[in-house]
C-alpha cells in the first residue's frame, strides 16, 4: 500500500512537492468505507483513492509522470543501460536559474509485506546523486543502505547494513554503474531481502500516464481464466453496458507454423467480440470491439488492471481516467473501490480528472481530494483540500468551480483578438 510519493525538481515541479494517502482526521462517519487501517502501529488510516484537480498545464501529469519514472527507474536501471550512458528522461525543473544544476529528486513511502519502506534517490541526467532504503519493521529505524555521490573525490560514500542485507553487499556494491540504482542491481545480482521492495514498486504500482498505449491485452490476458472473465463481464454489466457478453476467438493458426512463429503470434491480443441481445429477446448478435463507443473501449482496457489490484492489493495510478467515461462510470468505478465487501485487500487507485461532478462530500472525503496549479514562478504547487475549511454541507463542486480552491484556468480576454 502507498502512504507517500514526493518529487522534486521534475518537469514543471521545483521544490518539493508531496502527496499523501495518509486519511485526515475528520468527523466524515459515512464515508469510514474510504479509509482503511495500514496494520502498522502508530500509522494512521489510509484513503483508497484520491482525485488531483487542477488546470490544463498545471501539472498534474508530470506528478504521474514522476510516478512513472520511478517505476520504470527501479525496474530497468541495471539492466538497460551502459556504464556512461546518459539516464533517459530525466527532466529538471527548466525555469530555475539560481540553481540550474540541482538534481531531481523522487521518494516513496509504502508498506510491503508488513515492513514499512521508506526508498528514495537524486539523479540528473548523467549519474545517481544519492540512493537510500529505510526499513522500520516493528516501527524501529533501520538503515538498510544509503550512497552519497562526493563531488570532490567523484566517489560514492556507502553506508550498507551488511547484517540485514548479507555479506555480498559489498560484491552489489562494486557492480552499481553510476547510471544504476544499487536496489535494480542488488535485486539483479539475486538479493533476496532487497527483492520485495523492488517488486513492490514495479509489480504493485501500476501507471498509466497520458503517453499509455492504452490496449485491451490486460483485460484480456485476465480473461483467459474462466472466473476472471466472470467478473469482468459482471463489472460490465454493473456499469449498465447493455453486454450481454463477451468472446474472445481463437488464433487460427497453420499446423505447420515454425515454433517462435507460433509463440509470437499468440501473444497478440486474441479478437474481441461484444455480445448484445436483439430487441430483449435471447438471440446475440456479436459486435466487434471496433463497433463500441470509446468509452466502453476504456472501460473494458481498465476492467483487467482493475480487477488485478483489488485481488492483490495494489495501487493503481491513471492519467485522466473520465477521459471518454460518463461522470456516472467514473462514481461506479470509485465506488466498486470504496466497498470494503469488494475491495478486500485495501487496493489504491490515484487519478487525475477535470469531472467536478464527483466533487460531492457524499462520495470523497476532503482528505482524498487534492489540487495542483502553478505559483508566479510556474512551478505546479500540489495541496489537499483539508487546505480549506469547506462547511459540512457545502457545494464542494461549487465551490470549486466558483474558485474557492484555486486550481483553476485563467480565462483571458478575447476582445482584441
Amino acid at each position: 500500500m502507498l502512504i507517500e510519493f514526493k518529487v522534486t525538481n521534475f518537469r514543471s515541479i521545483n521544490s518539493t512537492q508531496t502527496l499523501s494517502m495518509v486519511a485526515a482526521p475528520t468527523k466524515e462517519a459515512n464515508l469510514r468505507n474510504n479509509i482503511f487501517s495500514s496494520g502498522i502501529e502508530d500509522l494512521q488510516n489510509l484513503v483508497k483513492s484520491v482525485a488531483i484537480y487542477g488546470a490544463n498545464a498545471a501539472g498534474k501529469s508530470n506528478l504521474i509522470e514522476a510516478m512513472d519514472f520511478v517505476q520504470d527507474f527501479v525496474r530497468d536501471s541495471a539492466k538497460e543501460s551502459q556504464d556512461g550512458e546518459p539516464i533517459k528522461n530525466v527532466v529538471p525543473f527548466l525555469l530555475d536559474k539560481v540553481n540550474p544544476n540541482l538534481p531531481s529528486e523522487f521518494e516513496l513511502l509504502f508498506v510491503a509485506n508488513d515492513i514499512l519502506y521508506e526508498y528514495g534517490f537524486a539523479l540528473n541526467d548523467q549519474q545517481v546523486i544519492h540512493e537510500w532504503l529505510f526499513a522500520y519493521p516493528q516501527s524501529q529505524a533501520q538503515r538498510w543502505f544509503e550512497r552519497i555521490y562526493d563531488e570532490e573525490t567523484n566517489e560514492y560514500n556507502w553506508d550498507l547494513n551488511e547484517q540485514k542485507l548479507t555479506d555480498r553487499c559489498q560484491f552489489w556494491q562494486e557492480t552499481t554503474r553510476n547510471n544504476a540504482l544499487f536496489l535494480s542491481t542488488a535485486v539483479m545480482l539475486n538479493s533476496t531481502k532487497l527483492k520485495p521492495v523492488l517488486n513492490w514498486i514495479s509489480k504493485n504500482l501500476v501507471v498509466f500516464t497520458v503517453k499509455t498505449h492504452l490496449s485491451n491485452f490486460l483485460t484480456v490476458d485476465f480473461c483467459q481464466d474462466v472466473d476472471n472473465k466472470q467478473k469482468i463481464l459482471e463489472f460490465l454489466q454493473a456499469a449498465d453496458l447493455n453486454i450481454a457478453d463477451f468472446e474472445l476467438e481463437e488464433h487460427d493458426l497453420p499446423d505447420d507454423l515454425p515454433a517462435k512463429i507460433r509463440e509470437d503470434l499468440l501473444k497478440i491480443p486474441a479478437k474481441l467480440n461484444f455480445l448484445h441481445s436483439i430487441n430483449e429477446t435471447d438471440d446475440l448478435i456479436a459486435f466487434p470491439i471496433e463497433f463500441e463507443s470509446e468509452g466502453t473501449k476504456r472501460l473494458f482496457i481498465f476492467a483487467g488492471p482493475l480487477m488485478d489490484i483489488l485481488e492483490n492489493g495494489k495501487t493503481l495510478i491513471i492519467d485522466e481516467l473520465d477521459n471518454s467515461l460518463h461522470p456516472s462510470i467514473v462514481r461506479f468505478m470509485l465506488e466498486f473501490i470504496h466497498n470494503p465487501k469488494l475491495n478486500r485487500h485495501n487496493a489504491q487507485i490515484i487519478f487525475t480528472t477535470h469531472d467536478s461532478s464527483i466533487l460531492d462530500n457524499r462520495l470523497l472525503r476532503r482528505d482524498q481530494i487534492w489540487f495542483v496549479e502553478k505559483d508566479k514562478q510556474q512551478s505546479t504547487q500540489l495541496y489537499p483540500l483539508t487546505d480549506f475549511k469547506p462547511r459540512a454541507n457545502e457545494s464542494l463542486q461549487k465551490g470549486y468551480l466558483e474558485g474557492r480552491y484555486g486550481a483553476l484556468p485563467f480565462i483571458g480576454d478575447l476582445e482584441n483578438f
